[in-house]
């Protein structure tokens, strides 16, 4: 069961990294990331971030840059939340494919 010190963090996270790829979206035209979930551990020092990719043909290559640029992303997050987390949380960024099972199971109950 989450905390509520838990579900504070992972909201915070959420909206605070959902801005930062917001703004980093803007430069690779065509690609949208947007934070679907951030889960918390209970000692506040892992960040489980699941991320959804559209189009979903580039997910993989989305996952992998920004698998390469975690400590970049960490340290811009810590610039923002510096005065709400002592210590900001390590992240791991994970893909979010339930929007794709979504639409598989859609086009199998259209045929």
């Amino acid at each position: 069961m989450e905390s509520n010190r838990q579900a504070k963090i992972s909201r915070l996270l959420q909206k605070e990294l959902s801005e930062i790829f917001r703004r980093q979206t803007a430069k690779t035209h065509g690609v949208i990331v947007s934070v679907s979930a951030v889960r918390v551990t209970p000692d506040l020092s892992l960040a489980r971030v699941y991320l959804s990719i559209f189009p979903s043909e580039k997910s993989a290559e989305m996952i992998e840059n920004i698998n390469t640029s975690t400590k970049t992303i960490r340290y811009e997050l810590a610039q923002i939340v510096r005065f709400q987390l002592r210590k900001v949380p390590e992240l791991q960024f994970f893909l979010d494919d339930s929007l794709d099972y979504i639409e598989n199971i859609d086009n199998l109950l259209q045929k």
